[in-house]
Formats: C-alpha cells, structure tokens, sequence
C-alpha cells in the first residue's frame, strides 16, 4: 500500500512537472498546424487569414483551417477537433478572453504548442510562455491611447463623443477603450456620451450609431473600435444629415483599403492601423520554437496610423 502511495505521489509530481512545461515540437520536413479563425465576415479577417494559408503553402504545410462564425463555443470545438487530429501546433485568434483559455490548457496537456493571434486570453487563466507559447499582435491599449492623443490635440480638449465598442470579452475591445479613456480622462470638457458595443461589425455599428445619435444630437466625435462600424457609423450620421469628418470626427482602428480611402475622402479623420498579415510572422516564430530559440511572450506589431496628410499615399499598401 505505502508502495503504491509513494508511486502515486511520485507520478502526480512528475505529471505537474511536465505540465509546467510548454509541449516540445520537434523538427521536421513539413507540419500540419491548425489556425482556429474566429470569423471570416469582415476584410481584415479574411486579410488574416488569406496571409496564414498563402504562407502555410509556401513553406509546404497542410493547414486545418476551422471558422468559428463568431461564436465562442464553436472556437472551442475547432480547436478540440484540432487536438482530436492530433495536428502539431494550432493558431488561435480567440474570439473572447476567457472562454477559449480553458482549451488551450487542453491542448498543452495533448503535447501540443499554441500561438495566439491578434487576439489574447485572461492571463489568469492561461498565461504566456507557460500555458502557450506566445501572443502575437498590436498593442491595443497603445492603439486607443494614440486615438485619445491625436483627438485631444485635433479638438483642444474639447468633444462630445459616442464610443462603438467591439465584441464584449474581446482583448481589442476591452484594451482599446482602456486606451482611449485613459488618454482623455485628465481633459474635463471630453465626454463620452454613450458607449455601447457595436460587435465589430458594420450593420450593427450603423444601427447602434442610429440609436444614439437620436438620444445624443450633440455628439461631434465618433470613436469606432474598428473600420466596420466606422463605415456604418458613417452610413448612419450621413442619413441624419450630418457630415462625418466635418460637423462629426470619425476615428476608426484597422487600416483596411475601403477606410483608408475614407480618410482620403475626409469622412475619416484619423485611423491607427491594425496590420492583420500576421502569416510570415506566424511561421517565424514557430519555427524559431522548433528550433529552441527564447520566445518573448509577447510580440508586438509596429502599426502606422492614417490622416489626411499620408492617407492617399498609404492607400495602395494598406490591406
């Protein structure tokens, strides 16, 4: 009986050893790697995840591709499919912070690496260079501060402002209003009006834009977390008889081609962009981990920004 107990012990402290370990991957002529999308309804995620699968190819990889179609549950699903397959390292853009981190613990005890894209999880729950590999993407908190700043220069510390959020429980969400409202929250005569999610998407952010414009005629700024709802917000202020641009600022995050020509056409003010061609950058970094090089916890894009005076330039780049 003390043999057996011993043996348990000794087992259930090797079993927590290894766990504290992220899964090794080894060297091979080629991987299938899993990429868990959280939806494909906008450019700048199809922009995604045309980058990851044009650059899996080129490196002679299969990559399991899976949609979630915006929901949560179904991400959890794909990436357990992904652990079923026994693939060798999956890409996760999850869709909310907390529930996708739970798998992602699933598959650290499957053997299997995970890198996440764009999009982070509560570090309480699974942290970098432990629980998974890496984060890779902006700096969201820095995104809205530059919003923040550039507004209060353009305005003098003065505006009334309707904020579209993202998807409730979404890092960019949560960190690029963080960001904003930090950056003005010293300037008395800036005010939030109202704040209210907007999904991301560009019907809901033309609707949710319609409703407060009615509740807050007085609104001269409007801050959308991504290009989407900027452009319904656009859709709604100009069917109001407003001027977006000119009566109203609209700031927007994103930076994709159909925003960035917006602000050449001055019913965009300000854009920080948000680069979403994360394939070359991906698969450097996994391969410099199938190398055993130190990988930083988090790595962060550099993103430009987009204004009147650099727009038409940087249209032909921009994604």
């Amino acid at each position: 009986m003390k043999s057996r107990i011993f043996l348990g012990l000794l087992t259930a402290l090797f079993v927590g050893a290894a766990s504290a370990q992220l899964p090794p991957l080894e060297q091979q002529d080629s991987y299938v790697v899993g990429f868990a999308q959280t939806e494909s309804n906008n450019p700048w995620r199809i922009a995604q995840t045309t980058s990851m699968q044009e650059e899996a190819a080129a490196r002679g990889y299969r990559l399991v591709y899976t949609d979630a179609a915006g929901s949560a549950a179904k991400q959890v699903a794909d990436v357990r499919s992904m652990i079923a397959q026994g693939v060798d390292l999956i890409f996760l853009a999850p869709r909310e912070e907390k529930p996708l981190a739970p798998v992602i613990l699933e598959a650290k005890n499957a053997g299997i690496p995970v890198i996440l894209l764009d999009r982070n999880v509560d570090q309480s729950l699974a942290a970098a260079g432990e629980d998974y590999v890496t984060f890779i993407g902006s700096d969201f908190i820095e995104e809205g501060r530059r919003v923040g700043e550039w507004l209060t220069e353009a305005t003098g510390g003065e505006a009334n402002i309707i904020q579209l959020e993202g998807t409730t429980g979404s890092s960019p969400a949560n960190d690029r209003k963080k960001g904003f409202e930090d950056a003005i929250v010293d300037q008395p005569n800036m005010k939030i009006l109202a704040s209210q999610t907007g999904d991301f998407a560009r019907d809901e952010g033309r609707q949710v834009m319609e409703t407060l414009l009615q509740a807050h005629p007085e609104v001269d700024v409007v801050y959308a977390h991504n290009d989407e709802m900027a452009i319904g917000a656009i859709s709604a202020l100009e069917a109001a008889g407003r001027t977006p641009g000119e009566d109203v600022l609209v700031l927007s995050i994103d930076g994709g081609k159909e925003a960035v020509q917006l602000v050449v056409d001055g019913k965009i003010n300000y854009i920080v962009e948000c680069n979403p061609r994360f394939g070359p950058k991906a698969f450097d970094t996994m391969e410099a981990y199938v190398s055993g090089e130190e990988i930083a916890p988090v790595i962060t894009n550099e993103d430009r920004d987009y204004t009147a005076e650099n727009a038409e330039e940087g249209l032909a780049s921009a994604y």
